[in-house]
C-alpha cells in the first residue's frame, strides 16, 4: 500500500516535469500570471506584488503575494502547483533576515520598502571574450605611419620658430 505522501511525490514530479518552475523566495518582488476563463475566452491576468511568505509542502506549497492596489494592501495566496497559474516571474530579489514578512502589513510608505539583493556574477562575460578572439586584421583599424608621440626634433623645430616670432615681434 501507499502512503499519501508517497502519491503526492509522484504528483508533484509530473506537475514538475510538465511545467517550468521559477526560484524565489520571500522579499523578492513577482509577478504571477492567472489563468481566468471569462465564458469561453480563457485570458491571462497578472497580479504583482512582494511575495511575503512561501510554504514549501509537497503538492501543498503555496505562496503570498501582497501589493497596494488604490491605497489598499491586497493579499492573494496562490498554490504553487495550481493548473490555473500561467507563470510567475521575478522581477526584483529582496534582501530579507525573515521567512514570513507579515510585519509588512503593518507598514506604509518608505518603512514598508525591501532593499535590493544584488547577486553577483561569477565568471568571464562572452562578448569580451569573442572580441579578443578576432584577429586586429578583421577589425577595421585604420594604421598610419605618423607615430601619435611628437619626436624630440618635431619639438626643437617649434621651440626654434617661437624664438624667431617673439624676436620678430620686439
Amino acid at each position: 500500500m501507499k502512503n499519501i505522501e508517497d502519491i503526492n511525490k509522484e504528483a508533484v514530479k509530473k506537475i514538475l516535469a510538465s511545467k517550468k518552475t521559477v526560484n524565489f523566495s520571500p522579499g523578492d518582488t513577482i509577478k504571477v500570471g492567472v489563468k481566468i476563463i471569462e465564458g469561453k475566452r480563457e485570458r491571462v491576468q497578472y497580479f504583482e506584488g512582494v511575495c511575503i511568505a512561501k510554504k514549501n509542502r509537497d503538492i501543498n506549497s503555496s505562496f503570498t503575494v501582497r501589493k497596494i492596489s488604490f491605497g489598499e494592501g491586497v493579499e492573494r495566496t496562490f498554490a504553487l502547483h495550481s493548473p490555473n497559474l500561467s507563470s510567475v516571474k521575478v522581477i526584483r530579489s529582496g534582501k530579507v533576515k525573515r521567512a514570513k514578512l507579515y510585519y509588512l502589513r503593518d507598514r506604509k510608505g518608505k518603512s514598508a520598502r525591501i532593499a535590493e539583493k544584488i547577486k553577483k556574477k561569477i565568471g568571464i562575460d562572452i562578448s569580451l571574450k569573442n572580441k579578443e578572439q578576432i584577429p586586429a586584421e578583421e577589425t577595421n583599424v585604420v594604421k598610419s605611419d605618423t607615430p601619435i608621440a611628437p619626436q624630440k626634433s618635431d619639438i626643437k623645430k617649434d621651440s626654434q620658430k617661437s624664438e624667431v616670432k617673439k624676436e620678430e615681434k620686439k
